[in-house]
């Protein structure tokens, strides 16, 4: 037995020396502390990483099919009243949202962005006694109220009972109203009265659209929309304003879900208008990316970038339609990101990587430096150093 444990002492590695042969010295204790301040520190950072989450990245094309797209959109436009500003929404399969109303708020704002009134959407004051029938007579008691289209009626069941029906059957026909004020509904309703009263104020629009996942834009413009020879046009007549304040600011514009590290270029972009009437554009390339944490939760969502272009015009003369338009396109590639934590014998391999390499480090500074001065003092013993 004995002669075993002999042979397994020859093999030890690390042989131990007497204490009586240690030579203690300054610079040794001085590089022992630095080495260990050091070797503390890189074990912490080597710690954080352990203990955060790393992501990894990759790409891949895009193979989905028949999915939809959420829009997230918060806008405020200082000088455009809310009873003026619609929504369409628009893509390349055909599909049109004119004249969006669902899923969207709107704040009256005054000129200090202090919010006057929340709704969801509409225009008119209360209507007063005995409107117009489609006949031609004023309502009695006991009749039924059936206002006229003024032409616009789809069949002749149709009635138009407010101001705001009237508008619709005409966007459906294609139509322009010139005067509010010869259509009995918009008259009793103080269509252009209420269009003066906030003339001044801003309108804050916020909301989503839920889309096709195929290009195509959506606009903010002044004017309900219509179709006319196939082209979309805005009834601006209607408010009798030769010019179109749409200075605007993004509060927020996503495709999609939030997901950690996600960034919105269009955040918080200001852009104020210095023509009468103008309309600005922006292109959007939109990748569709999916998050998944380190507990398996998956996130589907988009990224986006985008440039910017703006055709200006002079009063009278509109060259194109005034609005803040957002064109948007897909890109076939998909992003993937996905947290994962480091393993713990990858982060003990670090660690053992750190002492062992900061321990031989400082090991052969203090080896130089003691030699060295040892060198430098023999010198100064025999007077040959000068």
């Amino acid at each position: 037995m004995e002669s075993l444990f002999g042979k397994i002492r020859n093999l030890d590695a690390y042989p131990k020396i007497n204490e009586d042969f240690y030579s203690r010295t300054l610079s040794g204790g001085l590089i022992t502390i630095a080495s260990s301040i050091f070797m503390l520190l890189l074990f912490i950072s080597e710690l954080r990483l352990y203990l955060h989450a790393v992501t990894e990245t990759k790409l891949v094309v895009d193979t989905s099919r028949g999915e939809r797209l959420r829009i997230n959109f918060d806008v405020t436009f200082p000088a455009l009243a809310c009873s003026i500003l619609s929504l369409d929404a628009m893509d390349i399969s055909g599909e049109q949202h004119l004249d969006v109303r669902h899923d969207i708020i709107k704040k009256r704002i005054d000129a200090h962005g202090n919010v006057i009134e929340t709704r969801q959407d509409g225009i008119g004051h209360p209507k007063i006694e005995k409107p117009l029938q489609r006949h031609g007579g004023r309502l009695e008691h006991n009749e039924t109220y059936c206002g006229s289209c003024y032409g616009a009626e789809a069949s002749d069941d149709d009635c138009c009972n407010s101001c705001e029906e009237v508008r619709e059957a005409y966007r459906k026909k294609g139509w322009a109203i010139s005067n509010p004020d010869l259509i009995d509904q918009c008259k009793r309703e103080g269509f252009l009265q209420q269009i003066k009263e906030e003339e001044g104020e801003g309108c804050n629009i916020y909301g989503f659209l839920d889309v096709n996942k195929v290009a195509g834009n959506f606009h903010f413009a002044p004017g309900k929309s219509f179709q006319q020879s196939n082209v979309h046009v805005h009834d601006l007549l209607a408010f009798q304003m030769d010019s179109f304040n749409i200075s605007h600011k993004i509060n927020r514009l996503a495709f999609g879900d939030y997901f950690p590290g996600v960034i919105n270029p269009l955040d918080g972009v200001l852009w104020l208008q210095q023509t009468p009437n103008a309309m600005y554009q922006y292109f959007l390339k939109v990748v569709s990316t999916v998050f998944t944490d380190v507990n398996g939760n998956t996130i589907q969502s988009n990224q986006f970038s985008v440039t910017e272009h703006v055709r200006g015009s002079e009063v009278g003369h509109l060259q194109s339609l005034p609005g803040v338009f957002f064109f948007y396109d897909l890109s076939p590639i998909k992003v993937t990101f996905t947290e994962t934590h480091v393993s713990f014998l990858h982060f003990l391999t670090n660690v053992c990587a750190i002492v062992g390499g900061v321990f031989t480090v400082s090991g052969i500074i203090d080896s130089c430096v003691y030699h060295g001065q040892k060198a430098v003092r023999k010198k100064l013993e025999i007077g040959k150093f000068s």
